[in-house]
């Protein structure tokens, strides 16, 4: 009877906490498409960059580069703490996938890759005459742990886990689920998903470009795909899957072809 007491009494916990929080994500549906990329990018200012590369933490602390995959899991962590914690909000979007969705990301990868290589941002910040920036941290594992096969395994591991599964959602939710309907609307929550003027699908390509500044082409290109993708299936779930395709292939892309500079 005890242990019955016990368990009855874990499991109303459980319940009550699962409902207050569904309560606060109804009152504060800003949570769902902010929370996680706020988290994501608050812990990525924290990340360093190679010593050769301009810029470091982008809050300025002296954060060694050996660091980066600790810092780089942390970020892992947390976000999908944080996504845990508003999943309840998810539901709003009924899960389906249109075999349109991974046919784009496929498509997509050839255009961002492509894209990248043609270095159009490292020319322009030339003939400004101003700072190169927006590098990746381009760490390489097996370059980093060359005697730690383990550790190097372990962090591609999560690397992929973050890139394929963490930030396909968050970015999706935030850019598609958030700032592309706010523009249309105040009353952002009430916006149907797939809904656009002229002023959504530019904030939907200048969003991300800003996010992007060392690929501001291959941003640009992208991600009016992916607004062409989310007018035409008014479904988030396709476009967090042709995301999920594209980073996929762009990190057996990196690793096999040992070019860690998009990553």
């Amino acid at each position: 009877m005890l242990w019955h007491g016990k368990r009855n009494f874990l499991n109303g916990l459980c319940i009550g906490n699962i409902m207050d929080r569904t309560a606060l994500i109804e009152k504060h549906q800003w949570l769902v498409f902010l929370l996680p990329f706020v988290v994501f990018m608050l812990v990525t200012a924290l990340e360093p960059t190679a010593p050769e590369k301009p810029g470091g933490a982008a809050i300025g602390l002296n954060i060694p580069y050996a660091a980066y995959p600790w810092v780089y899991t942390a970020k892992i962590v947390l976000t999908m703490l944080a996504v845990v914690f508003v999943l309840p909000g998810y539901r709003q979007f009924p899960f389906r996938v249109s075999p349109l969705a991974p046919l784009v990301g496929v498509v997509g990868i050839f255009v961002w890759v492509g894209l990248c290589k043609l270095h159009l941002e490292a020319h322009l910040w030339t003939a400004l005459n101003w700072e190169w920036t927006g590098q990746r941290s381009g760490f390489n594992p097996f370059g980093q742990f060359p005697d730690q096969p383990v550790a190097a395994w372990s962090f591609l591991a999560v690397r992929f886990v973050g890139l394929v599964a963490v930030v396909a959602v968050i970015e999706e939710f935030f850019l598609r689920g958030f700032v592309m309907r706010f523009v249309v609307d105040a009353d952002w929550w009430k916006v149907p998903f797939g809904k656009v003027n002229a002023t959504a699908v530019i904030a939907g390509t200048a969003v991300p470009m800003l996010m992007h500044p060392g690929e501001l082409l291959a941003a640009a290109v992208w991600f009016s795909m992916m607004t062409w993708l989310m007018v035409h299936t008014r479904n988030i779930w396709d476009c967090v899957v042709a995301h999920a395709v594209t980073n996929l292939l762009l990190g057996l892309y990196v690793v096999f072809w040992d070019d860690w500079t998009l990553m």
